[in-house]
């Protein structure tokens, strides 16, 4: 009977890696981004079989790794259809292998002069778009050296470019893998829970299909935070600015980490990250650079827009007040407004402890997504990471309800729709208040 059982079990575990696999060739070789009943059916069916593999099989560590990895590669020579940000990638890269700091150009100034500074230069302007053709570029130093690294290996080929950057990307969810699991036991934690993240259909999309660097981000911010716990705190603040040297998001954290430091070791902490973010940022410093990169940072609070919520809520307020969008002045102001939040949550008791820390990290992280005028669906990867170590889910339902803003690029004026980002948001926010009732419920249960 045992046996049976096993060969019974082993045969379902084979059949959904089997369709899963099919599922992720589809969607990488042969989907078309404005065909949104072929992502719905891909995406649903590929979340249901990513449920019953975590759900029934969580204690095959092995196989689920190995399944994990496998998905993975079947993307491996696919480009990328749902992002175009890759293009800009290789042109980076390319400009600081010819010796121009990419900084100091945006691609259209070179274009729109009749100059092509890089081999292909005229096919990578073109797939970029002109909204990344027509501005710096804002990634930093280290998400540099992978778009370098991606140069170095590929030469002149686009592919070959797409290829290396997905190795260094798979790598880096393997590493988060590891550290993920070990920071997980040390927490006494379930390690399965790591499998809610890495066997994701929307991290394996989202963030290996379409090559979106919070991979590495990612694994360099769990390394740091499984040395802070293991009181190596130096070493993880050294960590932490190499994480924020690939996407800046993990600045929103340091205020937190001042409860479980302390004062004196916190501001030595905040020295060693801003330490070394400046001296990775070095080989590029100038006043343009420094004139070039806030300006395309502040672009992200005061004039972009996709997949907001409450920003959307006060802009048609704005606009019924003031008959235009106010978004240069309600981008400041719910910047502001999560600056407060974060200088608040800093004095948590709650961030003495490790999993306090990631809780709170949690939470700040999301008061930005909720108010930010634009959430593209790779920067849900963090917090759904975050999530792994805490009691709640709607970063999980999130993952799933999320692929919804690919809407607008379903319909021709390539505009949000208000209907969708109702369903979303209205099942994500439903989901988000409940947990937080119910767990502060509980919490007065146990005082009482």
């Amino acid at each position: 009977m045992m046996s049976a059982w096993k060969n019974k079990r082993g045969f379902l575990l084979f059949l959904i890696g089997l369709i899963s696999c099919i599922a992720y060739y589809f969607f990488a070789y042969h989907y078309v981004r404005t065909d949104l009943a072929q992502l719905g059916i891909l995406y649903t069916v590929l979340f249901g079989l990513f449920f019953l593999l975590v759900h029934y099989f969580k204690d095959d560590f092995k196989s689920l790794t190995l399944l994990a990895i496998l998905f993975r590669v079947t993307l491996i020579v696919a480009i990328p259809n749902l992002s175009q940000d890759f293009y800009r990638f290789i042109w980076d890269g390319r400009m600081i292998l010819e010796g121009l700091n990419p900084y100091l150009y945006t691609p259209g100034s070179f274009i729109d002069i009749g100059k092509y500074p890089i081999h292909q230069a005229h096919e990578l302007f073109q797939g970029m778009g002109h909204l990344s053709a027509g501005n710096h570029t804002n990634y930093p130093p280290l998400n540099q050296l992978c778009f370098v690294i991606a140069g170095l290996f590929s030469g002149s080929s686009i592919s070959g470019a797409v290829i290396v950057m997905r190795v260094l990307i798979i790598i880096a969810d393997v590493g988060t893998l590891l550290v993920g699991k070990k920071l997980l036991k040390s927490l006494q934690i379930p390690t399965s829970r790591i499998f809610w993240y890495i066997l994701n259909p929307f991290v394996i999309i989202e963030l290996t299909g379409n090559l979106h660097f919070e991979s590495v981000m990612i694994f360099f911010l769990i390394l740091s935070l499984y040395l802070l716990h293991k009181s190596k705190w130096k070493m993880a603040a050294l960590v932490l600015a190499i994480s924020i040297s690939i996407k800046l998001i993990p600045l929103i954290f340091l205020p937190l980490f001042f409860k479980k430091l302390g004062f004196k070791k916190w501001i030595l902490f905040c020295a060693i990250v801003g330490f070394t973010s400046v001296l990775l940022f070095a080989p590029f410093l100038s006043i343009e650079f420094v004139h070039n990169y806030t300006n395309t940072v502040a672009l992200w609070f005061q004039k972009f827009e996709f997949n907001a919520s409450i920003y959307y809520l006060i802009r048609e307020i704005g606009y019924s007040y003031r008959g235009y969008n106010e978004i240069a002045t309600i981008g400041k102001i719910l910047s502001f407004t999560v600056l407060l939040f974060v200088l608040l949550a800093a004095f948590s008791k709650k961030n003495e402890t490790t999993k306090g820390l990631i809780i709170c990290m949690l939470f700040v992280l999301v008061s930005y997504f909720f108010t930010t005028t634009t959430m593209h669906p790779w920067y849900l990867a963090t917090p759904l990471f975050l999530s792994l170590f805490t009691r709640y889910k709607f970063t999980l339902v999130w993952s799933l309800v999320i692929f919804l803003s690919y809407y607008t690029y379903a319909n021709d004026s390539n505009i949000n729709s208000y209907w969708v980002l109702l369903i979303e948001y209205g099942i994500v926010y439903s989901v988000f208040f409940y947990e937080v009732f119910s767990t502060s419920t509980c919490i007065k249960k146990n005082l009482t």
